[in-house]
């Protein structure tokens, strides 16, 4: 295996070698809903429930989650997304897109614990606060404790082996349907 040099460029392609899934997380701040795409998004703990969100510093959703320098207790959601979301997790990785309407188009609900926007045609959802925030090189890393859990009514008594209910996944800089 050839080693390759360590630039950006190398760091990107190597990375995008490991498949990941595609979240939306959601926030609310100074009364506007933010939003954005991630594949950077894991849990961590089960007890307590913990996950944890990696969001380049560079953006209005880094402000709007990370306002505060600790961020501690800010709430937050993650919608993880069905195969035929693609269009769904461009929208929302689109930078500079007008916040006021930007969920018009996609069927969603305010979450019971924590009021944030959750997508309803998602495989899953998750309520979260923050419990920790630390700078990463260009990103920080958001922890949250997880305050609610749903799933899709749809795919309640089906396993993995159903043909529906399939995760978007992002590998090769691509949206990936695993299905096929």
């Amino acid at each position: 295996m050839p080693h390759l040099p360590l630039t950006d460029e190398s760091f990107r392609e190597v990375a995008s070698r490991y498949a990941t899934g595609v979240v939306v997380v959601t926030t609310t701040a100074d009364g506007f809903d933010h939003a954005m795409t991630a594949t950077s998004f894991t849990t961590v703990s089960l007890d307590p429930m913990l996950a944890l969100v990696c969001v380049e510093q560079d953006t209005r959703f880094h402000d709007a989650l990370c306002a505060d320098p600790s961020a501690i207790g800010q709430r937050w959601g993650i919608s993880m997304l069905a195969a035929d979301a693609v269009a769904t997790a461009s929208w929302f990785a689109t930078k500079g897109r007008p916040l006021h309407g930007q969920f018009d188009r996609y069927p969603h609900h305010r979450g019971a614990e924590t009021g944030v926007v959750l997508l309803s045609d998602s495989l899953a959802t998750m309520e979260l606060q923050t419990t920790t925030a630390t700078a990463a090189g260009d990103h920080t890393i958001v922890v949250g404790e997880v305050l609610s859990l749903a799933v899709s009514e749809e795919l309640v008594d089906r396993t993995p082996a159903d043909d529906e209910g399939w995760p978007l996944t992002y590998w090769a800089r691509r949206y990936r349907n695993l299905s096929h």
